[in-house]
């Protein structure tokens, strides 16, 4: 008898069609992989079959959510111990409880029950709604001995206390948690963060007087700024990140002085400038301990150059104009160098050209590109600003226009006179002086009619 071997290729999610491994869960709809069955028993609401507001893993077929009764199949959920209907973790308990095990050992005090202090943090962890990424964050060998020492006592259950534990990336996390559940007072992560780093930064400084000056500056001018920030209102990232950039610049300033057999006390406006003249965007940074030391006497006082890194602002449109005209018509640049200016802005010299301000004379026409007018003929049996037709003044439809004053500003102004400003001003709407076929009507009230000729009849 042969018997059909399940290949792990066949195996595919029921809600997210990606494989899924050998023995993983099988429900009525079908496999589920670990993300959609963690995923499935960890949504709680209202069940569109029974209307009961529980643990609703199963999908309906309108999309709905359905509870493990109107679902069938699904399994048992109800914990053992505490009775709520979650996900069981070990001999039929549910994720929260097996956390609150887990927790009450790490946080004994030696009495066999929870540190009293911190019966807060142990209620605030042990419910949190998805407990199985907290498990796994307990689990850890660094998290463990964290706990065990604010347990036993080991440190003082302070933000300071806490600086001196480690790795500094859980004991930040451990922080938050007790700030959030009232253990500690509150205060600024990012500013707990820089005064926990700045003690290990400095031990990397090698020489002691550049330690102990940089210390100083980063104690009275630096935290002291973030502090009284602080007090205000939340610090972000940005505000340490400049600190923290100040510092490593100074230390730099401080090497660089060193390299050149220069202490700060003896830097001259020479070493400044040539300080700023390597870098002086990236540099500019160290403009704050510079004027620190100066108004603290470290250094002498010197002239600090001033760095602007803002956008400059954009060139008026009068000067974008004189610019495309005096490529396009000066005779100081070679051909190559105005097609290149041409290419380098196409759309400004095609959509910004200067418009050319015209007035009517009897004289012949005259062309000049720069901002002199240009001087029209007047055509012949045509009044000023007038039409030369009167069909050109109508619609093609028959109608005429209306009288609009402002539609054509120059027919209120007098013959001859300019339209205005460069740039400013256009030029009325011209009648259309294109071809078109006249139409029947037209030509019937023209042409005169002949007389049909009379057909001869027959004899």
């Amino acid at each position: 008898m042969s018997r059909t071997r399940v290949r792990p290729e066949d195996l595919f999610c029921a809600r997210c069609h990606r494989t899924v491994r050998l023995g993983a869960a099988h429900w009525p709809e079908g496999y589920l992989c670990s993300a959609c069955y963690d995923h499935a028993l960890e949504t709680y609401g209202q069940c569109v079959g029974c209307g009961v507001d529980r643990l609703t893993p199963g999908i309906a077929p309108d999309g709905g959510r359905w509870c493990t009764n109107c679902a069938g199949g699904l399994g048992e959920f109800h914990c053992e111990r505490c009775g709520r209907e979650a996900r069981r973790y070990l001999r039929g308990v549910c994720g929260n409880c097996v956390l609150a095990e887990r927790l009450e050992e790490l946080l004994d005090d030696g009495t066999g029950r929870v540190r009293p202090e911190l019966v807060p943090f142990f209620d605030e962890v042990r419910s949190v709604p998805r407990p199985k990424a907290t498990l796994t964050w307990v689990g850890k060998p660094h998290v463990q001995q964290i706990l065990r020492a604010l347990a036993l006592g080991e440190v003082p259950l302070t933000h300071d206390g806490l600086s001196a534990l480690s790795p500094w990336r859980s004991v930040a996390h451990v922080r938050d948690l007790l700030m959030h559940s009232g253990v500690l007072p509150h205060r600024d992560r990012h500013l707990l963060l820089f005064e926990r780093r700045l003690p290990e930064w400095l031990d990397t400084v090698e020489d002691v007087e550049h330690r102990q000056l940089l210390n100083r500056f980063a104690t009275w001018h630096l935290l002291r700024k973030l502090r009284a920030t602080g007090a205000k209102r939340p610090l972000g990232s940005g505000a340490v990140t400049s600190a923290r950039a100040r510092l490593i610049q100074a230390a730099a300033f401080l090497t660089w002085l060193a390299e050149r057999d220069r202490a700060i006390s003896e830097c001259t406006q020479a070493d400044l400038d040539a300080w700023f003249a390597e870098d002086a965007t990236a540099r500019r940074v160290v403009q704050a301990f510079l004027r620190w030391s100066m108004d603290h006497q470290v250094m002498p006082r010197l002239k600090v150059p001033t760095i602007r890194t803002e956008n400059p602002a954009p060139i008026s449109q009068h000067n974008r104009i004189a610019l495309i005209r005096k490529v396009m018509t000066s005779d100081n640049l070679s051909l190559m160098e105005r097609v290149a200016a041409a290419h380098t802005s196409p759309r400004a010299l095609r959509r910004r050209a200067p418009r050319i301000h015209t007035h009517r004379t009897a004289e012949p026409a005259r062309r000049h590109p720069s901002r002199q007018r240009l001087a029209l003929p007047r055509a012949p049996g045509r009044t000023a600003h007038g039409p030369r037709h009167p069909r050109q003044a109508t619609h093609h439809r028959g109608h005429p226009h209306p009288p609009r004053p402002d539609r054509h500003p120059a027919a209120a102004r007098p013959s001859g006179a300019a339209l205005g400003h460069c740039g400013n001003a256009r030029l009325p709407r011209r009648p259309h002086r294109g071809r078109r076929r006249p139409s029947r009507r037209h030509l019937e009230e023209v042409r005169p009619r002949r007389p049909r000729a009379l057909k001869q009849s027959s004899p």
